[in-house]
């Protein structure tokens, strides 16, 4: 019998596929001459590969991607790429205060909250509990995206219920902390959206979620109960004038009118998806350093980008979660204040931002760029489960006469394999450099790891080495084609 799942359109998993897939999974175990580029050929025709599998399970249903560095790793084109494959692709923390670029064809899509499946219409798009969302800010993602000839419906965009709403006093107090007005300030380098309030009120338990749109008596009482606390740091420690709950009681009419439809028990949703054998691809916002609980903290985000923050800010059983893809971008940048070890304040850390165009998606601000980091991405796979890697913008080095990986910190004289906890250490930590000649070729058009050169290939090798996992992916442009798969991520 059919999995009824009516969210997912023509999407349904009968037995006897279930059956076949796990026959071709064995006999791809079994036969040492299988080739993931052909397979992938013949579902999709722009993957390509290298007739090598790497990892040992070649059939998944659940991936998560997630960025192993301080974000910007280019998590939107890869999860744009595997969406192909997946059924339906869930966002599960943070906010706008994260965006995703994606270059389809001549088109350039930035995205901050809506999942990076949308551009795909037959997909199933999920914007989980655990993301704070700013109305105001998605509806404009909404109709630019719409006026652009994306279809987003209520059938293939689903918003939970439970998703805490970002309100104009919570971007007032995250700009007046960081300016510090006439109060205390701790430059953190945010983006001033209002991410960290939302947070700080969920926690607090004096949030308003979107649920709450269907009862605006309720939003409306709610919201001057949390505005008598918010009220008190605006007049008395900011100098700000006191909020006014009735224009946001106004715009939330508008609010319900037009989201209403599409928010939902997102729970339900992913575990009819999870429950119905179909494919779900849980894409995460920043990186695993910024995380809140294991990042460079306090120069961190509200939330948890790692692989266990599925489980919680989706609502998925852990032992659903399959497999974790760890993206890599081939150097390190980083975004705001904060310690960066490897950080290049020299001609080749410009040349980097300007050849890789590293701006922020969201605010524009320039990021800082430097080698890459193996301590830190080492950190990520052992703490998220990350069982393959992504190596992104490995283009972008082309022409570098060196190229340096950071295997390990001098912290007073001694070597370390660790990311220091404590603030003043980490800035103290020089980088212990293994260095590696450059390349000159073009590699845009790669499509196995035979076609890239020699010294590009040395390089790729070591960091798998330094950071115990393996390749999974390689991007070596901005395209969907541009890149080299190297496994199966999907059954």
């Amino acid at each position: 019998m059919p999995i009824k799942a009516p969210f997912l359109g023509p999407y349904r998993l009968q037995g006897f596929f279930c059956v076949f897939f796990l026959a071709c999974g064995l006999a791809a175990k079994s036969d040492p001459t299988f080739d993931s580029g052909a397979y992938y050929q013949g579902r999709s025709g722009f993957f390509g590969g290298s007739g090598q599998l790497y990892y040992s399970e070649a059939f998944m249903s659940n991936l998560a991607v997630l960025g192993t560095q301080w974000g910007d790793e280019g998590k939107g084109k890869i999860v744009d790429l595997l969406t192909n494959l997946a059924d339906v692709v869930v966002r599960f923390q943070g906010g706008n205060n994260a965006g995703h670029t994606l270059v389809v064809g001549d088109q350039t899509y930035a995205l901050h909250l809506v999942p990076s499946g949308i551009l795909h219409p037959e997909k199933t798009a999920v914007i989980a509990s655990g993301v704070v969302v700013d109305p105001d800010v998605l509806l404009k993602e909404i109709d630019e995206l719409t006026q652009r000839g994306v279809t987003i419906t209520p059938g293939n965009l689903k918003i939970s219920e439970k998703a805490h709403i970002i309100l104009p006093h919570h971007k007032t107090l995250d700009q007046a902390r960081e300016s510090g007005g006439t109060g205390p300030a701790l430059k953190i380098g945010t983006t001033g959206r209002g991410i960290g309030p939302a947070y700080e009120d969920k926690a607090a338990r004096r949030g308003l979620r979107l649920g709450d749109l269907r009862d605006l008596d309720y939003f409306r009482e709610k919201l001057i109960l949390g505005l008598a606390e918010k009220n008190c740091l605006f007049t008395s420690l900011y100098g700000l004038p006191a909020a006014d709950p009735e224009p946001v009681v106004q715009a939330a009419r508008t609010w319900a009118e037009r989201l209403l439809p599409f928010i939902t028990d997102t729970f339900r949703v992913i575990r009819q998806a999870a429950d119905g054998g179909f494919n779900l691809l849980f894409e995460g916002a920043q990186g695993v350093q910024l995380d809140i609980d294991h990042g460079t903290y306090p120069f961190v985000t509200s939330s948890n980008p790692t692989a266990g923050a599925v489980a919680v800010g989706a609502g998925l059983a852990p032992r659903d979660l399959n497999s974790v893809l760890g993206l890599v971008k081939a150097y390190t940048s980083r975004v705001g204040e904060g310690p960066f070890p490897t950080e290049l304040l020299d001609q080749t850390g410009h040349l980097i931002r300007e050849v890789g165009r590293e701006y922020g998606t969201t605010t524009g601000r320039p990021r800082r760029c430097g080698w890459l980091d193996a301590v830190v991405v080492r950190a990520a796979v052992e703490l998220c489960g990350v069982d393959s890697l992504a190596v992104t913008k490995l283009d972008i080095l082309k022409g570098l006469p060196e190229l340096k990986i950071a295997k390990s910190y001098l912290l007073n004289g001694q070597e370390i394999d660790y990311v220091p906890a404590a603030l003043k250490d980490l800035d103290l930590v020089e980088p212990v450099y293994e260095t590696f000649p450059g390349f000159d070729q073009d590699i845009s058009a790669a499509k196995t790891l035979s076609d890239l050169p020699d010294n590009a290939r040395r390089y790729l090798d070591r960091l798998t080495e330094l950071v115990g996992a393996p390749l999974g992916l390689v991007s070596v442009g901005p395209e969907r084609g541009q890149t080299i798969v190297l496994r199966e991520f999907f059954r």
